[in-house]
């Protein structure tokens, strides 16, 4: 890192000893644990839109038997509510399973990676990228709060 680069005392969270490709490499695999966070996220949202849509079909079950239509409701009623989305599971146990069979695992590893690699330290490539993309001594582009 050149010297006109080197963070300002306070941001800098890379530790001596640890070389550019270390931080970029980390970096990458907690970019990579973001993508996976984000995906957690929309697994969520799936599992909450299903649940929302099965109450809804419930109730449009009740509402189309209460419309003299119940070999219609029935049907619905019997065939879709509370059916499984996938094989045995419901969208709480697909939830469950990522979280402990993939997300907690990647969760850990990144982790542990970044406590041999960078002592622990997050976000060490984006704290540099901040260090010299902002303007020093501009309002906004201050190094820390």
């Amino acid at each position: 890192m050149s010297e006109s680069a080197k963070p300002e005392a306070g941001l800098g969270r890379r530790h001596g000893g640890v070389s550019d490709e270390t931080v970029e490499a980390v970096g990458s695999l907690s970019e990579a644990l973001e993508y996976v966070e984000r995906a957690r996220g929309h697994l969520y949202e799936f599992h909450q839109l299903i649940g929302h849509a099965d109450l809804v079909l419930g109730e449009a079950c009740d509402k189309l038997r209460d419309a003299g239509h119940v070999a219609v409701a029935d049907r619905l009623e019997l065939d879709l509510v509370g059916r499984n989305v996938l094989y045995g599971r419901w969208t709480f146990q697909i939830v469950e399973e990522f979280d402990d069979d993939y997300w907690s695992i990647f969760r850990e590893h990144e982790r542990r990676v970044r406590e041999e690699l960078q002592q622990g330290a997050r976000h060490v490539f984006e704290a540099e990228m901040k260090e010299k993309r902002r303007t020093r001594g501009r309002p906004g582009h201050e190094a820390q709060p």
